[in-house]
């Protein structure tokens, strides 16, 4: 009995583990995307857009992340697997759907995204990647 708990302690560490690196990779990806540093922009500066937009990206990762995990079926390995690829999968399809919707709005998006005066494209984009990660999430059944 105790043996399982630790196992699943285990099992829940490295399911964990997996989930931050790929919030890690969204964050870059985040930062990449937009101008400046982003350590700055959010943790410094203290720009509105830019957590906006980094928050939504990390709660699609969690989104993903916590589908990837449900729908492993007590499978670890295999778990682990597809959480990965499709939290990698859900980052990449992020940022398409901001390099698309920069491609169709006036201005640099990325810029405009890092203004210190709020900004409702903000919006337009933290919805996009929760929408993205709702279908990546949906696919995974």
């Amino acid at each position: 009995m105790v043996s399982d708990v630790f196992g699943e302690v285990g099992i829940a560490a490295t399911y964990g583990l997996v989930g931050l690196v790929l919030m890690a990779v969204g964050f870059a990806l985040v930062d990449v995307l937009t101008p400046g540093n982003l350590r700055d922009q959010v943790w410094v500066q203290r720009h509105r857009n830019a957590a906006i937009l980094l928050a939504s990206n990390l709660l699609g990762v969690g989104i993903i992340v916590a589908t990837a995990i449900a729908a492993s079926q007590g499978n670890w390995a295999e778990g682990l697997l597809s959480t990965a690829a499709y939290g990698l999968l859900g980052l990449v399809l992020m940022g398409v759907s901001f390099i698309v919707i920069d491609l169709f709005t006036p201005g640099k998006l990325g810029e405009i995204l890092m203004e210190e005066e709020s900004h409702p494209a903000v919006y337009v984009s933290a919805a996009s990647h929760i929408s993205v990660s709702a279908i990546v999430a949906v696919a995974i059944f």
